[in-house]
């Protein structure tokens, strides 16, 4: 006999098991990784998306545009976290943070995005409800959308929140490298050193608990390579806003920053933060 109940939708999306991964990289470090699909693209229901719209020359050398995140069930899985978010986001943040409350996670480091960022205000702020709802994980970013952290997060952080802001953006002109934590990607490590700065090569948790400024080595990919031709993001990035601004006769000056946030009064920003 024939079922009465309706038949499943095949074409519905299935929800990912497990929100937080773990990479080889982030396994020997021990955190835990929420990955969306990176920049643009479209799912597999006909919609499209930009979870990175702040993105400047980064997309052109993105590292989850190549390899791996390419490999058809990878991306699956992402464009699956990308619909969670969309489409039930009251639901995604009660399983993440029923996931979170898991014994393995207290104690321990989350990185927000692998690949993507805070796309939308609301996004953002369902991160920070699930952060405050989870007080014995710390969480961490690197983010492009520095203007949304200024007035949304900025004014008041949660405590286990640490970002750092990433050059290469169309944000780049935002930052303020003498008060931010910031991170720029370099050719090599001897770029790195000669600059100043401190790579985060040995544990990407340097990013948020080492010294301020933080230099990120180059993917080690032929064509991204060749794109970036020796420079910084920062320097590439001004190169693009300074043709585009040629190209516009604006002739402006871009303002940086003005006051300090209070995390940066604070001084929240610029020291260690022990796990």
């Amino acid at each position: 006999m024939a079922s009465s109940d309706p038949a499943p939708d095949s074409a519905a999306p299935r929800r990912p098991r497990r929100l937080l991964t773990q990479n080889r990289e982030m396994r020997a470090i021990g955190v835990y990784n929420w990955t969306l699909p990176a920049w643009a693209g479209r799912l597999p229901d006909g919609r499209t998306y930009n979870t990175c719209p702040s993105a400047g020359i980064c997309r052109q050398v993105c590292y989850a545009r190549h390899g791996t995140y390419l490999w058809p069930t990878v991306r699956a899985k992402h464009q699956a976290n990308l619909m969670f978010v969309l489409d039930d986001p009251a639901g995604w943040e009660q399983a993440m943070l029923a996931e979170l409350a898991a014994p393995k996670f207290r104690g321990r480091f989350v990185r927000v995005h692998d690949s993507g960022d805070f796309f939308s205000d609301d996004y953002t702020r369902s991160w920070l409800r699930i952060m405050r709802s989870a007080p014995d994980v710390t969480f961490y970013a690197y983010t492009k959308e520095i203007r949304r952290f200024r007035w949304l997060i900025e004014p008041d952080p949660p405590e286990n929140f640490l970002w750092v802001y990433s050059y290469g953006g169309t944000q780049d002109a935002q930052i303020d490298a003498t008060t931010d934590r910031v991170a720029d990607v370099f050719p090599n490590e001897q770029a790195i050193a000669e600059a100043g700065w401190s790579s985060q090569e040995a544990s990407d948790l340097l990013a948020v608990l080492g010294p301020r400024l933080v230099g990120v080595p180059a993917n080690r990919i032929p064509h991204f390579l060749r794109r970036l031709h020796g420079r910084r993001f920062s320097q590439w990035q001004a190169e693009v806003d300074a043709e585009r601004d040629a190209h516009q006769g604006t002739g402006r000056v871009r303002s940086i920053t003005s006051a300090p946030s209070r995390r940066r009064r604070d001084g929240r920003g610029t020291g260690t933060h022990a796990a």
